[in-house]
């Protein structure tokens, strides 16, 4: 199948993700270097996590600034950074109808959703991709808008809509299709979307050895980090900028941040 972001989804080829241990050794050794204080797996694993979703959601806006880029000259970086969100997809993954009107509850099957990219509506035989519509549109005399009556006297056109908010079974992520067919989702008829999942939390894990901590990966909940390798440069200058501040060394933290605009400014040549 053909990825949304550029690459070439391939289930069968395990994805190399960087080593959470190794990121770590090279945290303390250059923290350590001039006795600048320990950094705790607890704090690193914290740090960690907020560094991992730092990248991540940087991806987005850079493909975003990439893109608005005129001529052809910025295509290798687009496709570079697609790939780096291409392991993050999730096809096709069935999420349940909760009543005939339509609603999805995607905190209850999707709790790791992070984007939504494509929604389709299969039953009796059909299948069709989902348009997305605004709340305006939703809202028109009370949901009764030109594009979901169309959906709903056809049956051949598919709307949804996502909204925040709300308890209960819908959840506070919403998902609302519109057709004349929802009341069949939920006897035999199916929705699947594909989307851009949050990458997990990575997890350092040891066993104490005397009064030291050894590293474990056989320790439940161990996680290495899920971004793509050539982030680890930049994973340990992220780190190092906020176990500078915490242990209130700017110098370690002017360092970091010179490494990072540095890497940056290599993948933009």
């Amino acid at each position: 199948m053909q990825s949304l972001y550029g690459a070439i989804a391939n289930t069968n080829k395990k994805e190399i993700m960087v080593s959470v241990d190794a990121v770590y050794q090279k945290v303390l050794a250059i923290a350590n270097k001039e006795q600048r204080g320990y950094i705790t797996p607890q704090e690193f694993n914290l740090f960690a996590d907020h560094a991992q979703k730092d990248i991540f959601r940087q991806y987005f806006y850079d493909l975003d600034q990439v893109k608005r880029r005129p001529g052809n000259d910025y295509a290798d970086i687009a496709a570079l950074i697609e790939e780096k969100i291409a392991r993050f997809e999730v096809y096709d993954y069935p999420v349940n109808v909760v009543n005939t009107h339509g609603d999805i509850n995607l905190d209850a099957d999707t709790p790791d959703l992070y984007k939504l990219t494509t929604v389709v509506a299969k039953w009796s035989g059909h299948e069709v991709v989902a348009e997305k519509i605004t709340h305006k549109e939703v809202r028109s005399s009370y949901g009764r808008s030109p594009l979901i009556k169309n959906a709903e006297n056809t049956g051949l056109a598919a709307m949804y809509s996502l909204s925040k908010g709300g308890s209960g079974i819908y959840g506070r992520n919403r998902l609302k299709i519109f057709g004349k067919f929802t009341d069949q989702l939920t006897s035999g008829g199916q929705v699947a979307i594909s989307y851009i999942k949050k990458p997990k939390s990575p997890n350092w894990t040891y066993v104490i050895v005397g009064e030291s901590a050894m590293f474990d990966d056989l320790v439940p909940g161990f996680m290495n980090f899920e971004l793509h390798e050539s982030e680890e440069t930049l994973l340990v200058t992220k780190i190092l900028q906020l176990a500078g501040i915490n242990i209130k060394d700017p110098a370690l933290v002017q360092m970091a941040s010179q490494e990072e605009v540095k890497k940056i400014q290599q993948e933009k040549q």
